[in-house]
């Protein structure tokens, strides 16, 4: 991926998260772009050539289907990549892409030497969520909240 694929699609990636945001851990929406963004662009230092990233675009013919980021092991995480973000464009989903994106991942990884994969869902996104389990990852943990409603 060059730092101008990277770069467009970067700012969907922010707005789409900071719409999760909001959804799901309540924030502004002010608040949530800004999270977003400073997570996104902290995850990527460097852009394109952060280390320890892997950036692919996803492409069938000539046609850009999508995109997957994935971090490599650090010192305090040796044994577990991590999908920051897996994307099918609208046109392109059903088709099983994100699955093929994940499996040619998972080849790189296995050369790498990499035993592990992990990933973060929201709860609510039960698409993924089978598609994941079909893939033979496994929940390792869970969290759950409840919004409190004002008194009076």
């Amino acid at each position: 991926m060059t730092e101008q694929d990277l770069t467009r699609l970067l700012v969907p990636l922010e707005e789409e998260y900071a719409e999760d945001l909001v959804v799901h851990r309540g924030l502004t929406p002010e608040a949530a772009l800004e999270r977003s963004v400073s997570q996104i662009q902290g995850s990527l230092p460097a852009g394109a050539t952060t280390e320890r990233t892997l950036l692919r675009l996803g492409r069938v013919d000539d046609a850009e289907i999508g995109w997957i980021w994935v971090t490599l092991p650090t010192p305090d995480a040796p044994r577990h990549a991590w999908i920051q973000n897996i994307e099918v464009q609208p046109a392109h989903r059903g088709r099983g892409y994100a699955r093929r994106m994940i499996q040619l991942i998972e080849v790189e990884l296995a050369q790498l030497k990499v035993p592990e994969l992990g990933l973060n869902v929201f709860g609510t996104n039960a698409a993924a969520i089978g598609l994941y389990r079909s893939l033979g990852f496994e929940v390792t943990s869970q969290q759950m909240a409840k919004r409190i409603a004002p008194a009076g």
